[in-house]
């Protein structure tokens, strides 16, 4: 089946079978017109409500994804081929994110500054309406990730999910608006990019867009954005280093290595898909990564026993493909044949450093390994690209730790970890991946403006 959208609805598959699972209609520019006028409505009552009414409503509306956690991940295994493990954590991701929002909501507070003549403060004010544009490789966690702390901060959001993964994020509303949220104050609009995603950029009624994605689609967001002058979040592409020293303690790399590009079939942005080893412990970290990939289960993502699920869609597939032609030297495991969209977990070991293959995000299960001298060369393979948004650093020797996670050009980087997302710490790139932050303790101030009021205390 193609993936070709149509403009008037969409036919969601399941990744794993190819079956038909929701038709949903697509938002036209007029609907996004008329949703941008209720939210603005909307977004006025919400304004004005306490601080603390606004912030019982938010945890109401957590406590209402909690109760139905089961069914959203079920959902999100259906329409984004998601293993059930991982779609439980996504779940619980947007309930753990709406909460710590709501605890922002009276904190948003304004400074005063000390100025001759008066006094004068600050003042956090909502933007108004903010869009949200969700991808389909998390639609459930990265769609909270801007919608959560735009409403705590005030605002009303439209949020526009991926054309494949439309069916969390409508549940999602729905959700909301049983846990009491003001009726528009968010709303989802699934349509495609270039009809619904580009009517909300270019709404002269919406303050803000947050879009994750690619760089290519974000750099044409940031444009017409700057038409109006209009605020964006941008979350974009990774290809992301996994630097393994020879001090390291290499079995423990090597056992972490595979999950830390396998997890969601190797759709994600933060996948440590450029795996960077000394050369002294080269061959024995290929020895040990081996049976790691090789005993990877891959299958269906409903089955508790699975660790990899099928990528998102044919397009996506052949995408995999096209970076891995059948010469090149490696690891290979296995995937099932027949229905579904499916690619074995592969590690290219015979690339050359600046080989598409190396630099470019393949967003899908595959990773290369390339060998390094030292030090220096490790940050400048590592840095070798246009991407910066995560990595990893594997050594027992913490003075490096500090001095390599200095050097590497990247938002997010871990010390014998691959953890990249808390959604109470700041997530964010450098370079082509991105530009400005989300989450963590300054979240909701990104969706504010900064109003300064001077009073004059002079007789």
């Amino acid at each position: 089946m193609s993936d070709a959208y149509d403009l008037t609805e969409h036919q969601v598959l399941n990744p794993a079978t190819e079956e038909v699972i929701a038709t949903v209609p697509a938002a036209t520019a007029a609907d996004v017109d008329a949703a941008v006028a209720r939210a603005v409505r909307a977004q006025a009552k919400w304004a004005a409500l306490a601080p603390a009414d606004r912030a019982r409503l938010l945890r109401r509306f957590a406590a209402a994804v909690d109760e139905h956690l089961e069914e959203l991940a079920q959902l999100e295994v259906r329409e984004a081929g998601h293993t059930v493990g991982n779609a439980r954590w996504e779940a619980g991701n947007v309930r753990d994110l709406l909460d710590y929002a709501a605890g922002g909501v009276e904190r948003l507070t304004g400074r005063q500054i000390p100025v001759a003549g008066g006094l004068d403060i600050t003042i956090l004010e909502p933007l108004g309406v903010v869009g949200v544009i969700a991808p389909w490789n998390f639609p459930m966690p990265i769609a909270a990730w801007g919608t959560a702390p735009a409403l705590a901060a005030g605002n009303a959001v439209i949020l526009k999910p991926a054309e494949t993964t439309p069916l969390t994020a409508l549940r999602l509303a729905e959700l909301a608006l049983a846990a009491g949220l003001p009726e528009h104050l968010f709303q989802v609009l699934p349509g495609a990019g270039a009809v619904a995603g580009d009517a909300l950029v270019e709404h002269p009624g919406v303050a803000k867009i947050v879009f994750t994605g690619s760089t290519r689609v974000g750099k044409q967001i940031m444009a017409k954005c700057a038409q109006r002058v209009k605020r964006v979040t941008l979350e974009l592409g990774g290809k992301s280093a996994n630097i393994v020293f020879a001090d390291a303690d290499v079995e423990a790399a090597a056992a972490a290595a595979p999950m830390s590009f396998l997890d969601n079939s190797g759709q994600d942005c933060c996948a440590r898909t450029r795996i960077l080893v000394q050369r002294p412990v080269y061959d024995r970290f290929l020895e040990l990564l081996a049976p790691g990939i090789e005993s990877v289960v891959v299958g269906d993502p409903a089955d508790e026993k699975t660790q990899m699920g099928p990528l998102i869609s044919r397009t996506q597939l052949e995408r995999v493909r096209a970076y891995v032609p059948g010469d090149l030297p490696g690891l290979r495991g296995t995937a099932p044949e027949g229905p579904g969209f499916w690619f074995a977990p592969t590690v290219v070991t015979g690339a050359a450093p600046d080989a598409p293959v190396a630099v470019e995000e393949v967003f899908g299960p595959v990773a290369v390994v390339l060998p390094f001298d030292d030090e220096a060369d490790a940050v400048r393979l590592a840095n070798a690209t246009e991407y910066g948004l995560s990595g990893s650093i594997w050594t027992r020797d913490v003075g490096r730790a500090l001095r390599v996670s200095g050097a590497v050009a990247a938002g997010n980087l871990s010390v014998n970890s691959h953890s990249s997302v808390r959604y109470w710490t700041p997530f964010g790139g450098y370079k082509q991946s991105g530009l400005g932050r989300e989450l963590g303790p300054d979240a909701l101030a990104a969706f504010t403006e900064t109003k300064n009021v001077f009073i004059s205390t002079e007789a």
